[in-house]
This record gives structure tokens, sequence and C-alpha cells, in this order.
């Protein structure tokens, strides 16, 4: 008997055609579901024939509890390389391998500049009213060039998009609590003496640090006060990062220019939910990583984890 895999929030319906999957159906039907299921019960319900699964990123979390629900469950393969809403210890007790796949650091940084450009020359503002037949331009961009971008994380994403900041004649600086000036000067930007300062002077702020204790948090209310009324905030990396009401409030009130979001605390977004009415926001639902080359290297790698753990020698593990 084959073993069935389930492929999660195969929202596209790409999932199956991203990459070529005939070297493992001999053994394995694949089934995916482009629905996200939104409670442990519709996901136990789901996957409750399923020993293989396939998750994209960190949109559903496998927790201890869900895996006592999965006796079937053998191997989880998630896209990336690092994954914090599964818990590693529980798979391991329940006798389910967790493996990985690579995942290119480009796409996150090209939509983190197409949130930035879109607010800064109020792109969607223009368009809509392009669209609708309503004013020939209404609003004046704001430069780019000659103004300051500041980062919070200076890593290979943070590190690109302090290149092309570079590119457009802005000046970069960043925080993070590691960073070194050396590190800094690598990619043509200085180091912020303290958060504060970095959000005080800076024009655009934008994300790029991994979520954990130190950065759960990290600007809220006090934080975003510090933010000039015509600057812009922007997260493609975790939501958590940045107090969700914190930032409602100074939408509402226009203490910042604006925000770009990728990176939500619920996801899907609920219909309901009050950032999709929120003034000065741009938000995209959570794109960043979504491109055709991503794909492809995500169901192409998962395929190969699955082969090498049909060959009894996983690849790629987490843990």
């Amino acid at each position: 008997m084959r073993m069935r895999c389930a492929v999660l929030d195969d929202y596209q319906r790409v999932a199956t055609t991203m990459a070529d999957w005939s070297p493992v159906l001999d053994r394995v039907e694949v089934v995916s579901f482009a629905e996200h299921f939104a409670t442990e019960d519709e996901l136990a319900t789901a996957l409750a024939d399923a020993d293989i699964v396939v998750t994209l990123r960190e949109r559903v979390a496998f927790p201890a509890s869900l895996f006592a629900r999965l006796p079937r469950l053998r191997l989880l393969v998630a896209s990336g390389m690092r994954n914090s809403v599964i818990d590693h210890a529980a798979a391991e007790r329940h006798g389910v391998t967790v493996c990985g796949t690579a995942s290119a650091p480009t796409p996150p940084v090209e939509l983190t500049w197409a949130l930035i450009l879109g607010l800064a020359r109020g792109l969607v503002t223009e368009n809509a009213a392009l669209r609708a037949g309503g004013p020939w331009q209404s609003t004046v961009g704001a430069d780019l060039h000659g103004r300051r971008l500041g980062l919070l994380g200076l890593g290979k994403l943070g590190g690109r998009v302090a290149r092309v900041g570079l590119a457009f004649g802005m000046e970069v600086t960043a925080w993070s609590q590691h960073l070194t000036a050396e590190r800094a000067e690598e990619v043509g930007a200085t180091r912020a003496a303290s958060l504060e300062e970095l959000l005080r002077t800076s024009d655009v702020v934008s994300v790029h640090l991994v979520l954990s204790d130190r950065t759960r948090g990290l600007l809220g209310e006090r934080e975003l006060a510090l933010l000039r009324p015509t600057a812009y905030l922007v997260n493609t990396s975790r939501a958590a990062i940045v107090d969700q009401d914190a930032l409602l409030a100074a939408l509402h009130r226009g203490a910042i220019a604006g925000a770009g979001l990728d990176v939500f605390e619920t996801e899907p977004l609920p219909a309901d939910h009050p950032l999709r009415s929120a003034p000065r926001l741009l938000a995209t639902p959570h794109l960043g990583y979504v491109s055709e080359d991503n794909y492809r290297r995500y169901y192409g790698d998962a395929v190969e984890d699955i082969q090498a753990f049909l060959a009894g020698s996983p690849i790629r593990r987490l843990g």
C-alpha cells in the first residue's frame, strides 16, 4: 500500500507542478490542500491518514498535542532550514523525522523593496484613483535618495536590503544586539549606537531580525513613538517583533507616514481584522518567499527529502 503525503496550504494549487514528483509516486500518493485549516481539530482530521506532511515555512504549527493525534505521521518536511512552530522534541518522541529545504534569500528582499517603494510613491492610492477615474495625481512622493534607511538586523537578508538602499543613494544604518561595526562596514552601512538612535534618525525602518525572546515585542508603543512622523516602517520578518496594537494606534493617529507589512500574528488574516482597514498601511498576504524559483526549490527539495527518507537515510534534518 502506498504512503500518503499531504501538502498543506497550497493556496495557488501549484505544489504538484512546481517539482517533479515522479521519483516517489510509485510509493507515495500526493494530495494537496488549497484551504487553510485554522484549528487543530480541522488539521488533525485532514491529516489523519497522512504518513508524510509537507508544510510551507511557519504557516502551520505542529505542537505536541497535534503530533499525539497523528499516529501515522512519520515524516514532516518544512520549507527552509529553521522552523519555530514545530515542537521538535515532541516529533522525536512520536517517531517523526523532521526535514527542511533550501530557501533563497532574494525573494523577501525584493518584496521588502516593493513595499518601501509602494509606500514612498503612494502607488496603491494612485493606481486605485487612475483605475477608478479619480484625480490625476493626488499624492506627492517621498524621495529615497539622500534619506536614511535604518535596518533592524543585518544578516543575509538585511545585508542585501542594505546594498539596494545604497544603490538608491540612501544612507544606511543598522542595529541589532550583537551587530559589530565591522559587519556593518562589509555592506556599506554604519552601526547605530542604539535602537533608539536608529528609530529617531531613520526615514525608513525595515525589520530583518529573527524572532526570539529578545526580539519579541521589540517595537512597542515607546519605540514607535521615537519614529519621525514622516517615517515608514516595514516588517517582512516576523509579526511578533512589532506590537500590533501599538502600530495600529500609530497609524490611526498619523504618528508615522505609513507601514508596510507582509507578516501577521494570525495568518490568513481574519476578514474582520482591524489591520485590513487601517489607514496608511500597505499590506501583502505573506508573499515574501512566494516566488516561482523559491517554490521550485521548496517542492523540489521536499521530493528529495521524501526519497531520502524512503531510502532510510534522511537528509536536511531539523531539530
